[in-house]
């Protein structure tokens, strides 16, 4: 395949949420970096989401696209225009990113065709739709790269650091984070309660994640330490624990993109396009559940079904073989 991509070409990335989706999508742009060199990657996103990005080695420029205010959205568009392009990515597949990718003028425009990308009507402004095979996110993200030229493929994700904030146990942890983008994906707050006095027997604390205007919702769990952090406290939390429980959120793609091992919890969606990349994680999901993205504002029946007994024996299993094969790996 022929390239799109000139040696030292301006190349913009549009991929403005969230904090899964944006992970899902660095290892695209590693492969472009690591691809072209010598070329200038400037990536638009959310201010929001701009920690997960900062210090980042295959990103040059970081655009952030603020919508708060009109002034702030003008901002915007004026410094993703400043960037002149050659050659623009839409990762988020919307009307509104393709928008913002064709006003910049690029040359080339890469994005999903109609039948990905989230909402069709945006493969109308990109010079070449490309059907990727995925399955998984990462994958068909990466496929997108390849597709306008790169060749040094990567699926792994650079993350960076970290701070530490809040409390954690000096002792052995496992970190939760028990909200999701909308409620049909979360796991009832009262397992979270009996799951952690099962850890507790095995000597490992459970410490559950939240920002602040959520970490209220904690208060009422006597076997769950509650930590309130921001992204950069919580990438230090994910690094700093022996293992993750999650849901199909941000918090457990970030563990997944540290190799964390873990155990993640799967209800409505489809863990095969967007559960945890790699392999360790192990994915518990009842069977027969539906399969559906619509937002539900109660929690999934489907998610009920998994019991914390399941969820304390898989994640202690998913600890004990990775400890296992770190032994075996050892020279």
């Amino acid at each position: 395949m022929s390239s799109f991509i000139q040696p030292t070409d301006r190349i913009l990335l549009i991929r403005m949420s969230a904090m899964g989706d944006i992970i899902h999508t660095l290892p695209a742009a590693a492969t472009l970096k690591k691809s072209f060199p010598g070329s200038r990657l400037a990536w638009l996103v959310a201010p929001r989401w701009i920690p997960l990005l900062r210090g980042n080695p295959y990103i040059d420029e970081i655009v952030p696209f603020d919508r708060s205010n009109l002034s702030s959205l003008a901002r915007a568009w004026r410094a993703a225009r400043a960037f002149r392009p050659r050659v623009a990515f839409d990762f988020q597949g919307l009307l509104q990113s393709a928008i913002i990718g064709w006003v910049t003028k690029p040359e080339w425009f890469f994005g999903f065709d109609k039948a990905v990308a989230r909402e069709p009507v945006a493969a109308s402004f990109y010079t070449h739709r490309v059907a990727v095979r995925g399955p998984h996110r990462v994958q068909r993200n990466v496929q997108l790269a390849e597709h306008a030229g790169a060749t040094e493929i990567t699926h792994d994700a650079w993350i960076p650091a970290g701070s530490p904030e809040g409390h954690l146990p000096s002792t052995p942890f496992v970190l939760t984070s028990p909200f999701a983008g909308w409620a049909g994906k979360e796991w009832p707050l009262e397992f979270y309660d009996h799951l952690g006095s099962l850890l507790r027997r095995e000597g490992l604390a459970l410490v559950a994640n939240a920002s602040q205007d959520r970490a209220t919702e904690l208060h009422g769990l006597k076997n769950v330490q509650v930590h309130v952090s921001s992204i950069a406290g919580l990438i230090d939390a994910t690094r700093r624990a022996e293992a993750v429980i999650g849901l199909d959120s941000g918090p457990v793609h970030l563990a997944a993109a540290l190799k964390k091992p873990g155990v993640a919890l799967y209800g409505p969606t489809d863990p095969v396009c967007t559960g945890p990349f790699g392999d360790s994680f192990e994915v518990l999901r009842a069977d027969n559940a539906e399969t559906t993205y619509k937002r539900h504002g109660e929690i999934h029946v489907s998610m009920k079904k998994i019991s914390a007994e399941e969820v304390a024996d898989g994640l202690l299993r998913n600890i004990a073989h990775r400890r296992t094969h770190a032994l075996v790996s050892r020279p």
